[in-house]
């Protein structure tokens, strides 16, 4: 599993980090690796309507227990996220062929499209359409970096965005959902411990904010007599960190863009967007309340307007405490702790959550770095990570 994770690597990755942009020629090529391990033990790939990729290895009862993870990656990413989970569900499809026997239930290996939405801003497209929860309107109006409408995009992958709710029809051979993830933060490297169970995610709300000022010319303008977008927008994002800091989440502003964006205009209008989390959905909706006041007062203070839309929102999910439980366990068996924590990163567990049991288990990840060229997670980590995820299929697959 190491070795083809490396392979991976090789192919869409580099020094500049892992370019497995979803819906991208490196993410089409990662599909083709997959399909290429798959046929080694006998196994195809096919895709639903929302373009998720899907292998069964057929087993004595149904539904199938389904694992996986994402190959698509963030720009400049790393090696590990989402395709260590994608790789222990083969490495577990593999064993069973090679031992040569039928498991006791049918065991599904998907690679869900999209996780990241670093392209659209949608993340856990694929696995939010299988859990019923995709709505193609919100996203219809989405354009990329490049001004790329997200119909035509998909289009080009053979993906139809107002059929992709069909994919919903695989839920009927869905019994539960097995994850396997680094934990992308640093609890664990700091605890020392090589897997751990994981509850659950926190829940996000992600938005969009564009403020209104007057473009005018940098030289000629006195500094009382300006409406400047810019520094609203720099105001609310200070104040909006505060707001996760106080409320013991995590407030993002990760996209601020500026018009005209030149050194010698003052900007009239800016957009950020603005990320919050917490696992707590009542703290999160006071959050959000607040991140909204800020922009607003920011902009009021300087003369400009301010205007609201939403990008995205999931609620808080607490996976099935039956698996968490055996998740604690395996863990336990192969590292001696049985550790469970909740995830500040969000995860397709959280989609299928939704509408099936499901569970996760974590690996450590070097000084916390995710999303990065730098992520990393030492080998042995991964070997008992690995271990303890088998050992949750088992006993998963035996309860």
């Amino acid at each position: 599993m190491i070795a083809d994770l490396r392979e991976l690597e090789r192919r869409t990755g580099g020094p500049g980090g892992a370019r497995r942009l979803c819906w991208g020629e490196e993410w089409r090529s990662a599909r083709e690796l997959l399909s290429e391990l798959l046929a080694e033990v006998g196994l195809e790939a096919e895709r639903d309507e929302a373009g998720n990729a899907w292998s069964y290895l057929e087993g004595d009862a149904e539904p199938a227990l389904v694992l996986g993870s994402h190959l698509d990656s963030v720009p400049a990413g790393g090696w590990l996220d989402g395709a260590l989970g994608v790789m222990a569900a083969l490495g577990v499809l593999r064993a069973w062929r090679e031992a040569g026997r039928r498991p006791p239930r049918t065991l599904a290996l998907v690679d869900w499209a999209d996780e990241e939405g670093a392209r659209f801003g949608r993340s856990l497209f694929g696995s939010s359409a299988v859990a019923g929860s995709l709505d193609p309107a919100e996203l219809a109006g989405a354009r990329d970096a490049e001004g790329r409408a997200v119909a035509e995009v998909l289009a080009e992958n053979g993906v139809d965005l107002q059929q992709a709710p069909s994919a919903q029809s695989r839920l009927g051979r869905v019994v539960a959902y097995l994850e396997l993830h680094i934990e992308q933060g640093p609890v664990l490297e700091a605890e020392g411990i090589a897997a751990a169970a994981v509850s659950g995610c926190v829940g996000i709300e992600r938005h969009r904010y564009r403020i209104e000022g007057q473009a005018a010319h940098a030289g000629t303008t006195p500094m009382d007599r300006r409406r400047d977008a810019a520094l609203a927008a720099a105001e609310a994002a200070l104040a909006i960190e505060l707001v996760g800091a106080e409320a013991g989440g995590m407030a993002t502003t990760g996209h601020l863009a500026l018009e005209p964006g030149i050194a010698t205009a003052v900007a009239g209008v800016a957009e950020l967007t603005t990320d919050l989390r917490h696992a707590d959905a009542e703290v999160l909706a006071a959050m959000l309340e607040r991140a909204r006041a800020a922009v607003e007062e920011a902009a009021a203070g300087r003369g400009c307007t301010a205007s609201e839309q939403l990008v995205w929102r999931i609620e808080p999910t607490r996976f099935n405490a039956e698996l968490v439980a055996a998740a604690r366990s395996a863990c336990a068996a192969a590292t001696g702790s049985d550790r469970a924590l909740t995830s500040g990163a969000l995860h397709d567990a959280a989609e299928i959550a939704r509408v099936r049991p499901a569970a996760m288990v974590f690996c450590p990840s070097r000084a916390g770095i995710s999303h990065a060229s730098e992520e990393d997670t030492a080998e042995a980590d991964l070997a008992v990570a690995i271990e303890a995820y088998g050992l949750l299929v088992g006993r998963a697959l035996s309860g």
